[in-house]
């Protein structure tokens, strides 16, 4: 190869490549805008994460020591969530 032509490709090479690096810069820009909503749902999720575990730390505890009432509670707890959605579904049906 002569060095002219070496010199071409080389420039042609650099010009792909500054191009890629362009689009990159533009995607992650996107990416950034796409993923705001997820991203501050997540630290949303996060601030309240240590007192969510302090809460179920203090339910567990309290389950261990009264397993009948808290058998009794889940029970209501789970007839109610099952009624709830019964009755979405019932509302969804009816016009």
């Amino acid at each position: 190869m002569a060095k002219a032509e070496r010199q071409a490709r080389k420039a042609a090479l650099e010009a792909s490549i500054q191009q890629q690096r362009l689009d990159l810069l533009v995607e992650a820009e996107h990416w950034h805008r796409a993923s705001r909503p997820l991203e501050a749902s997540w630290q949303a999720v996060q601030r309240y994460r240590l007192p969510a575990l302090g809460g179920g730390s203090l339910l567990l505890w309290w389950s261990l020591r009264h397993p009948a009432t808290a058998k009794r509670l889940a029970r209501r707890s789970l007839s109610i969530m099952v009624i709830a959605r019964r009755a979405q579904w019932l509302r969804r049906l009816l016009p």
